[in-house]
C-alpha cells in the first residue's frame, strides 16, 4: 500500500466483525473480531481455507446473510455509512450500484430461464432506468469489455448453452454494469482451468484499472494471492491469523499457520525426480479409444455427432501414475468413464490383457475388481441416505459376499489405511469435511483390493493443507499395494507432485505425452506451453502478465457430420519416451 493511501479514509472499513450462526446457547461465532481497510483502487485478499468465514464475511458486507447467521457485533462503514444499519431497500440501492459481487459458481448465480441479456439488462434497470436501446447498448458494451467472443449470439443464449469460463464473464460483466466503487470477488476462478482462470484473472486487472475499482478478493489459493494482490488478510476459524502487505507475507511470514499454508502450496520445478517404471509391465492398454455422442437432428438435418474423445493411445504401467492434463471439455473425464465402461465406446481397452470393451453382466462386474474410480465430488459420490459402514462395505458384500462381522472388521482395517477412525463407520457423509469425504471415497475404491485407480479430478475442490494429505495418502498407498493410478486433473503443479508420466489432452486427443520432467519443464506442443504459462505461481517476484491468454485458444470443434472420420494423429519423438503431436 502506498503512503498516499495510507493518508486517505479506506472506502470500505470493516472494524471488530463478528458474525455468529445459531441462537440463544447454540450460537457459534465463526467469524471473531474482524478488522481490515479496503482503499481506493487497492486489492485485498482475504485468504484461508474453507470454514475460515471468508465468504460470510463479504455475504455480511453484502447484507446477504443465510438466515441462520447474524451480525453480533462491529460495524461496516461503505464511503462512511455504516451498512449494518441500513434497512433492506437502502441495502438494494447499494448492491451493484457502489458494491458488485461476482459470485463462486456462476451456473447457480444466473437465472437459468432467462438470456443472457435480459439478465444484464434487469440489472442495470434496477439502478438506470435508461430507454431500451441505450440499455442493450450498454450491455453490449460491458460484454465487449470483458472480452467475451461473439456478443450478439452469447446475449440471446441461456447461461446452460455457455462455457464455465463464459458464465463467469457474465457475472463479472453483471457486476461491472453500473460500475460500482467495491467488487467483491468470493473464489472466482476456484471452479476453472488454469487457462481460463488466468484470462478471469487479467481481465478484472484490466476492468479495475479501467473503472478505478476496488477489489475484494477471497480465495484459498495462494498462488492467485501472489499474483493479485496488494495486501493480505490470513484468516483460519473465524480469527485472523495475520495482517500483512502482500511482499512481506510470501518473504517474512509471521504466524504458523500462514507458514504452514504457504508450505501446503503445490510449487512446479519444487518435486524430486520420480522412480523410473519404464521396465514395469503394462496393466492397463489403451489402442484407438473413441467417444461419439449423436445429436438430435430435425426432419431435413443432417445428422450430426459429437466426436468427445478420438484415437487415444496409451499404456499405464504396474505401479505408475499417469497424469491426463486438459481444459474442460477437452474429453478428460470421459476417457475415465469410458474405461469403467461407463459409457459405449470405440475401440480397445485391455486390463491384464483382458479385453473390455463389450463386456457386460457378471463378465463386467468381475472385472471391476480391479479397477476403481475416485470422482471428483465426494459429496454427490456418496449416497446421503447410507450409513459410512454401507457406502465402504457395500463392495464387499455385492462381491465377496462377507458375512457381517468380516464386514465390520474389513471396514474398519480399510477407514485405518486412510487415516480414519474405526468409529467413523458408523456415521454420515454428511458430517464431514470435503478432504474426510474424499478419504472415505477412497477407502471404498480400495475395498476389493483393485489393480487400477482412476482419479478424476480427485483434489481440485480441497483445500490447499487437505489436498497435500491426500496427495500423500495416495503416494503411500500406490507404494503399499502397487497401484497404478490414471490421474485426471487440470492443476499442473499437483500433477508434478503425483505423476511419472504426463499426457496433454486437447479437443478430445492427446497431443503430447511423456515423462513428467520433459513434458512439464520442457514442453514441445505449443498448447502444452500455453497450459503451463497459466499456472499462477505463490512467488510476489514472479507475477506474470495474463494479456496474451485472453485471446481464446481456439478448440476445433468437436460436432461433426455422422460418419466423418478424423485423420489419424501423427506424432514425433522428442526424447525417450516422449512424443509430440505434429
Amino acid at each position: 500500500m502506498s503512503a498516499s493511501q495510507d493518508a486517505t479514509p479506506p472506502l470500505l472499513s470493516v472494524q471488530q466483525l463478528c458474525i455468529d450462526i445459531g441462537l440463544g446457547t447454540v450460537a457459534r461465532r465463526v467469524v471473531q473480531q474482524l478488522s481490515f481497510d479496503l482503499h481506493a483502487g487497492q486489492t485485498l485478499c482475504i485468504a484461508g481455507e474453507s470454514g475460515s468465514g471468508k465468504s460470510l464475511t463479504s455475504l455480511a458486507i453484502m447484507g446477504l446473510l443465510p438466515k441462520a447467521a447474524r451480525v453480533s457485533a462491529g460495524r461496516i462503514d461503505l464511503a462512511g455509512r455504516n451498512l449494518l444499519t441500513l434497512d433492506e431497500p437502502a441495502l438494494q440501492g447499494l448492491r451493484g450500484k457502489q458494491v458488485g459481487m461476482i459470485f463462486q459458481e456462476p451456473m447457480t448465480s444466473l437465472n437459468p430461464l432467462m438470456t443472457v441479456g435480459q439478465q444484464l439488462q434487469e440489472t442495470l434497470r434496477r439502478h438506470e432506468p435508461l430507454p431500451r436501446r441505450a440499455l442493450r447498448q450498454r450491455v453490449r458494451e460491458m460484454l465487449e469489455s470483458v472480452r467475451m467472443p461473439q456478443v450478439d449470439k452469447r446475449l440471446e443464449q441461456y447461461p446452460h448453452e455457455l462455457s464455465g469460463g463464459m458464465r463467469q464473464r457474465v457475472m463479472i460483466a453483471m457486476a461491472m454494469l453500473c460500475r460500482p466503487q467495491v467488487l467483491i470477488a468470493d473464489e472466482p476462478t476456484t471452479a476453472l482451468d488454469v487457462t481460463i482462470q488466468a484470462q478471469i484473472l487479467e481481465l478484472m486487472r484490466e476492468l479495475q484499472q479501467q473503472y478505478g475499482t476496488s477489489l475484494l478478493l477471497i480465495t484459498h489459493d495462494m498462488g492467485v494471492v501472489a499474483e493479485m494482490a496488494d495486501r493480505v488478510v490470513v484468516m483460519n476459524h473465524g480469527r485472523t491469523e495475520e495482517q500483512a502487505p502482500v511482499r512481506q507475507l510470501f518473504t517474512r511470514p509471521q504466524a504458523e499457520y500462514t507458514r504452514r499454508l504457504l508450505a501446503a502450496v503445490p510449487v512446479l520445478g519444487t518435486v524430486a525426480e520420480p522412480q523410473d517404471l519404464s521396465g514395469e509391465p503394462p496393466v492397463l492398454q489403451v489402442r484407438d479409444l473413441c467417444v461419439r455422442f449423436p445429436l438430435q437432428a430435425g426432419w431435413f438435418e443432417e445428422r450430426k455427432q459429437v466426436h468427445a474423445v478420438e484415437q487415444l493411445n496409451f499404456e499405464l504401467r504396474r505401479g505408475e501414475t499417469l497424469g491426463l492434463v486438459g481444459e474442460s471439455g477437452c474429453g478428460k473425464s470421459t476417457t475415465g468413464k469410458a474405461l469403467m465402461n461407463m459409457l459405449a465406446y470405440q475401440g480397445s481397452v485391455k486390463l491384464l490383457g483382458k479385453e473390455l470393451n463389450g463386456l457386460q453382466g457378471a463378465e463386467l462386474q468381475a472385472v471391476r475388481r480391479d479397477i476403481q474410480m475416485v470422482f471428483q465430488d465426494p459429496y454427490a459420490a456418496l449416497n446421503p441416505r447410507k450409513s459410512i459402514f454401507d457406502l465402504v462395505g457395500e463392495p464387499l458384500l455385492i462381491h465377496d459376499r462377507l458375512p457381517l462381522p468380516e464386514r465390520q472388521a474389513r471396514v474398519a482395517q480399510l477407514l485405518e489405511q486412510v487415516g480414519m477412525p474405526a468409529d467413523a463407520m458408523q456415521r454420515y457423509p454428511h458430517q464431514f469435511s470435503g478432504g474426510q469425504r474424499q478419504r472415505i471415497c477412497i477407502a471404498r475404491a480400495l475395498s476389493l483390493n483393485p489393480k487400477v485407480i482412476i482419479a478424476d479430478e480427485s483434489v481440485s475442490a480441497l483445500d490447499v493443507s487437505v489436498q497435500a494429505q491426500v496427495l500423500e495418502l495416495l503416494e503411500r498407498l500406490r507404494q503399499e499395494h502397487q497401484l497404478s493410478y490414471l490421474f485426471i486433473s487440470h492443476d499442473m503443479a499437483v500433477v508434478e507432485r503425483i505423476c511419472h508420466r504426463v499426457a496433454v489432452m486437447y479437443g478430445g486427443q492427446i497431443v503430447e505425452i511423456g515423462p513428467r520432467d520433459q513434458v512439464l519443464h520442457n514442453p514441445q506442443h505449443a498448447y502444452t506451453q500455453r497450459l503451463l504459462s497459466a499456472v499462477p505461481l505463490p512467488d510476489v517476484d514472479r507475477r506474470r502478465d495474463f494479456k496474451s491468454l485472453l485471446q481464446e485458444y481456439q478448440q476445433p470443434s468437436p460436432i461433426k457430420p455422422q460418419g466423418f472420420e478424423m485423420p489419424v494423429q501423427a506424432f514425433a519423438q522428442r526424447g525417450r519416451e516422449h512424443w509430440v503431436a505434429v
